[in-house]
């Protein structure tokens, strides 16, 4: 979860390649920034196991058809919504955000705004998995209070375990 514009690489490309050797398949909202980042470092590694999913928004119109997102060339299993919502309304029941969260087996938060905020909300309020990536630029003070790392490093020994819990 992080950003839709901005790709944060420092942060979004090890642990893109850290979740493929997991064995894992990566769940995104689909769209830019860290999401894309994340994604393309995950689908480059050889041989692995898992694929990148995209949890894409929706626009339903007035005669019901809906016009869905165009996900990021990375993802390999677009998952279509009719959920238009983001950003700041990344928690009402209209944001595939719940989706995003509710389906992670762990939550990583990378930097982001309004919307990934939503994103690490939800994950307590769903009592799910969560650690956050989020470099030297720190965790915001009002945001929830989640593990934080600021190096790869840390994050690999908070989420590592979390991941072990899985398998």
């Amino acid at each position: 979860m992080g950003s839709g514009v901005d790709r944060h690489d420092t942060l979004a490309a090890p642990v893109g390649r850290w979740l493929a050797g997991q064995g894992v398949h990566l769940l995104t909202g689909g769209g830019g920034g860290v999401m894309e980042a994340v994604s393309e470092a995950f689908a480059q590694v050889p041989e692995r196991r898992g694929l990148v999913l995209g949890v894409l928004k929706g626009f339903p119109s007035e005669d019901g058809r809906v016009t869905v997102a165009t996900p990021n060339r990375w993802v390999e299993m677009p998952i279509r919504t009719h959920l238009p919502l983001s950003g700041a309304q990344g928690s009402d029941p209209q944001s595939r955000n719940h989706i995003n969260v509710l389906t992670a087996d762990l939550v990583v938060v990378l930097p982001g705004g309004a919307g990934t905020r939503s994103e690490a909300e939800l994950a307590l309020r769903y009592a799910r998995p969560v650690v956050a990536l989020v470099g030297p630029d720190g965790w915001p003070a009002d945001w929830p209070a989640v593990p934080v790392a600021t190096t790869f490093d840390e994050f690999v020994r908070l989420a590592g375990p979390l991941l072990d819990r899985l398998t």
